[in-house]
């Protein structure tokens, strides 16, 4: 009896048995490519065997030097047979195989014949793969083929050209650009591809020239664009222009919005829905502009197609987060996705209604919402159950009615099944996070420990950890589970002694940075002592100057290449300080600055400045060098004046007895200031010191010299060096456990500023503070931002902020500044760096 069909859709679990390269090796394939020296050869047989050959290096596997010689040399024969089919694989594998510049030289003549052929698909490939494996001085020798490809009267042949084109700017640019004529001749082209090509490749041969991509959009909007891809790439490269140009304008009407408006009733509906994007990213985007956008992407949500309705809830989500007032004229139709077929649609759905809805309609979205819960999986309650506690964070009034606690527990019990059959390390870390922090939190958390406890037991080594740290935090907050769970967690009771000690080791903040922490435990040596977590640097370390190459020696790279070693110029700098008598006395400083540069570049001496900061000290570290061969300087000291510092008080000056040329030495001069206490001020500084002549050819120094001296860029110490860059993994949490009655909020006016992003980075640049969470990046046309920073104030006080930026005027920036810390006083003292900076 014949087996019924199966569709290989209808179980997905077992796909790997419908694959036909399941437990092929690279041995046996080689043994198979024999058959490319056959006298008969079997175009069919051949395709199978590069068919193989392609899927093993596209897996990652490596052919040794000879290995990948041997299949060359085999494949080359292929080129005597007439096969069309059996070609486009041979041109497939040359270009896998990367040839050497030895071996491609075998291959060249064969390549450019099949490109003067009469067969197209030769042509086009042809010219493919050339372009692949070719050097600088092929590249001149086919150029004028290449240039005749791009304004072929086949469209497969010129966009050949054209593509290789784009790749080739990467590595000879100056070729590239003199192809310019012919690539704005293709760019008239009637073929679609070959337009969206040609434009393509045009604007990254312009894209240096701000000027000439505004004349090529100049142009292009005014004339006829018929492939719908280009109109595309020309709805993208004429917001760049805008973007660009909206720094400049003064006012007045947006250049080239009119065009955009205009593409809205394009007949393609990939460009209807490029330029209502478009339109909805513009900076500073009136209701006006965005009204044509929103009506077309409300036709795209009842469209029948999938895809259309995906892009536009998508859009309109985004929208909402700035514009809310503008996407409520959508919600009846986004409500009818709340049912979508599509998970991904109805999620989006979802969130953008409860980012649009007001008080007044929160029963009624509730209701709605409510209804189609049981259409939605599992996995997607989880989403939506988020959305509502924002909701709730808006709307506190409406709390009860936006409860959905069924929802939440169905949701995490769908993760902990799900997490059972997950091969992401990641994905499983984040799931068993997640439940750490939601778990505990529903009416039964036993239901979860199952689920968490045989992770404990069958997974990878970063897995259990997060299972065993998942398991503790329900013991610590659910009280019948403390004895089952916490037990588990064996080296807590060792850490700390109390409930409060436990619970703020297991979701205090880490207050250190993770690549230190890595690179602590990477050195760590095992031994009688038990790693000391309180030996981990809790500043971020800056990466070390870059050094001077030596000559003729290249840098390794790729999968050879050595790892790089950790940042050690913190630790380089306390080695220093501490070897030197009279700077040992002052302790460990607190900080060290990054150098800053005192001369300009290629001057005779070259000096840079380090800050150290201590609680009663700051020690400037003068890094000197002699780049004139012909001289020695001695006695070399740099002499401050403090008279723009009046909180600091001169104390030594270490001279340095010798510099000899190209030898950097270091001076150091020591400031008195008040304990604790972030002194700001502006230092002169004048290099002086002893100029001997050096006979080149001895090498030796006169005994005389003359005194001379050399006028150095003024130095600053700000706020900010007295502030710890140290990152956390968690900043809500860090925030909940600071006391809040030691918190400080109040609101500053920063001022006209050229966007919101300047106003963040200003502020962030100011406090001399870590962005946490990937908060200190803007997202473009936002009116609001709220920016998460944490650092280690002067005498080890920990500091967190929240700062809330909203546009106030056409560029005027309003901020709202909230400030935690272990000491109120740190807390002040941070309000009144910003207050007066």
């Amino acid at each position: 009896m014949a087996q019924p069909l199966v569709k290989k859709d209808d179980d997905r679990d077992d796909e790997a048995e419908y694959s036909p390269f399941m437990g092929i090796e690279k041995g046996a394939v080689l043994q198979e490519a024999r058959v490319f020296n056959d006298p008969q050869l079997d175009p069919r047989r051949c395709s199978q065997v590069i068919t193989k050959l392609l899927y093993l290096l596209n897996q990652g596997e490596t052919f040794t030097k000879v290995e990948a010689t041997e299949v060359f040399f085999a494949v080359t024969k292929l080129f005597q047979s007439k096969d069309v089919g059996l070609r486009r694989m041979l041109y497939l594998m040359i270009k896998e195989l990367s040839p050497s510049a030895d071996e491609v030289i075998i291959v060249t003549s064969s390549l450019m014949k099949d490109m003067n052929s009469k067969t197209d698909m030769y042509r086009a490939n042809a010219i493919r793969v050339l372009c692949r494996i070719t050097d600088g001085v092929l590249l001149t020798q086919i150029e004028r083929y290449l240039k005749q490809a791009i304004v072929d009267k086949n469209p497969v042949v010129a966009s050949a050209a054209l593509v290789s084109g784009i790749h080739l700017l990467q590595t000879n640019p100056e070729v590239v650009k003199r192809w310019s004529n012919e690539v704005q001749e293709a760019v008239q082209s009637r073929a679609a591809l070959v337009q969206f090509h040609a434009l393509a490749l045009l604007h990254q041969i312009r894209q240096n020239d701000r000027l000439a991509v505004s004349k090529l959009v100049t142009s292009l909007t005014r004339g006829t664009v018929r492939s719908p891809l280009a109109q595309c790439l020309l709805i993208r490269y004429t917001s760049q222009v805008i973007r660009e140009s909206a720094s400049n304008s003064q006012g007045g009407d947006r250049p080239f919005y009119d065009f955009l408006e205009g593409c809205l009733r394009h007949k393609a509906e990939m460009v209807i829905f490029e330029a209502a994007r478009a339109i909805t990213e513009l900076s500073g985007v009136t209701s006006r502009e965005l009204t044509p956008a929103i009506t077309v992407l409300q036709l795209f949500l009842s469209s029948s197609k999938p895809v259309l309705r995906f892009a536009a809830v998508r859009t309109l989500n985004k929208v909402a987060m700035t514009h809310p007032m503008a996407v409520t004229n959508c919600n009846i139709d986004m409500e009818s996705l709340i049912s979508d077929q599509n998970r991904s649609i109805a999620t989006l759905a979802i969130t953008t209604l409860l980012k649009t809805g007001n008080e007044s309609s929160v029963d009624r979205l509730m209701k709605q919402i409510t209804n189609f819960m049981s259409d939605i999986a599992d996995e997607f309650k989880i989403v939506v159950v988020e959305a509502i506690r924002s909701l709730c964070l808006k709307f506190p009034l409406k709390y009860r009615s936006l409860d959905i606690p069924d929802a939440k527990e169905n949701g995490l019990l769908h993760l902990c099944e799900f997490i059972e059959d997950c091969e992401f390390t990641y994905l499983s870390t984040q799931i068993l996070h997640f439940l750490g922090i939601e778990g505990p939190k529903t009416s039964d958390p036993s239901k979860y420990i199952r689920y968490i406890y045989n992770r404990v037991h069958l997974e990878n080594a970063t897995v259990r950890a997060a299972a065993v740290s998942t398991l503790a935090k329900f013991g610590a907050m659910v009280d019948a589970l403390k004895v089952q769970c916490t037990g588990l967690y064996s080296d807590v009771p060792e850490v700390v002694e109390t409930d409060k000690g436990v619970k703020e080791f297991l979701f205090g903040a880490l207050d250190i940075p993770l690549v230190n922490l890595e690179t602590s435990l990477r050195n760590y040596e095992a031994s009688e002592d038990a790693f000391d977590i309180n030996s981990v640097p809790k500043e971020v370390k800056s990466q070390p100057l870059a050094e001077k190459k030596a000559p003729g020696k290249k840098q390794p790279t790729g999968l050879g290449a050595p790892p790089a070693a950790p940042p050690t110029t913190v630790d380089a700098y306390e080695r220093l300080l501490s070897s030197i008598p009279e700077l040992a006395s002052l302790g460990k400083p607190f900080k060290s600055s990054a150098p800053t540069e005192l001369t300009e570049a290629e001057t005779e001496y070259a000096v840079n400045v380090v800050k150290h900061i201590y609680d009663r000290h700051v020690v400037f570290q003068y890094n000197c060098t002699n780049t004139i061969p012909e001289q020695q300087l001695e006695e070399v000291s740099v002499v401050v004046d403090s008279s723009d510092a009046e909180e600091f008080g001169f104390v030594l000056s270490k001279p340095l007895r010798s510099l000899p040329y190209d030898s950097p030495g270091q001076t150091f001069v020591v400031f008195e200031k008040p304990e604790g206490v972030p002194a700001v001020g502006k230092f002169s500084n004048t290099l002086k010191f002893i100029v001997k002549e050096v006979d080149p050819n001895t090498g030796e120094a006169d005994e005389d010299g003359v005194d001379d001296e050399y006028q150095l860029e003024e130095l600053e110490v700000v706020s900010a060096d007295y502030m710890q860059k140290v990152g956390i993994s968690n900043f809500r949490n860090a925030w909940e456990s600071l006391d809040a009655d030691l918190e400080r909020v109040d609101e500053y006016g920063l001022g006209p500023r050229e966007s919101l992003a300047e106003a963040v980075n200003a502020v962030i640049s100011l406090l001399g503070m870590q962005p946490c969470e990937g908060t200190e990046a803007v997202p473009s046309n936002s009116r609001s931002h709220t920016c998460l920073l944490s650092g280690v104030f002067i005498g080890n006080t920990r500091v967190l902020a929240r700062l809330q930026f909203g546009l106030t005027g056409p560029k005027e920036v309003a901020m709202k500044l909230a400030v935690r810390s272990d000491d109120i006083a740190v807390s002040d003292a941070i309000h009144e760096i910003v207050a007066s900076g």
